[in-house]
């Protein structure tokens, strides 16, 4: 029970950050990512929080913004590969 309502309350504060970090486009453009992809959507929000309280971003990300961010992790994600022999 107590578990929960800590779960909860993480997922508030992460909300109320998205919510400053972001225009309403980019959070519409998340949403979408985060029915597709949970953990991919897990891992942008993250990467955004940890820009935020570090500083890293002046104004809200607009959608474009966004989406440059995307194309930067997700360029990541394809350098790492596993070669079978």
């Amino acid at each position: 029970m107590q578990q929960l309502r800590e779960q909860e309350e993480i997922e508030t504060q992460i909300k109320q950050i998205i919510n400053k970090i972001l225009t309403l486009e980019a959070r519409s453009r998340l949403a979408n990512i985060r029915m597709a992809r949970p953990e991919f959507a897990r891992q942008i929000e993250v990467f955004l929080i940890q820009l935020y309280q570090a500083g890293r971003l002046p104004k809200k990300l607009s959608d474009e913004e966004l989406k440059k961010i995307l194309a930067e992790i997700s360029s990541r994600k394809k350098e790492i590969r596993i070669k079978k022999r």
